[in-house]
């Protein structure tokens, strides 16, 4: 086990920074994706099914002009 604790610290790896910015990346997009999901058309057999309480309610009007 020490033999690997070394060989790992030895050859540098990647940055802890470049690490958290793919996995803070990572679950932004699952979260934004389960939103978007959510509240997206529901797929055949899960129409009557209803949205769970953490997810956010999206109205599609919002920022569309008033032309």
């Amino acid at each position: 086990m020490y033999i690997l604790l070394e060989a790992a610290a030895a050859s540098g790896g990647l940055p802890v920074y470049f690490i958290a910015v793919y996995a803070i990346g990572f679950i932004a997009a699952v979260t934004i994706g389960s939103i978007a999901w959510y509240n997206s058309k529901r797929p055949v057999g899960w129409e009557d099914k209803d949205r769970p309480n953490v997810v956010p309610k999206v109205d599609p009007t919002v920022g569309e002009s008033q032309d």
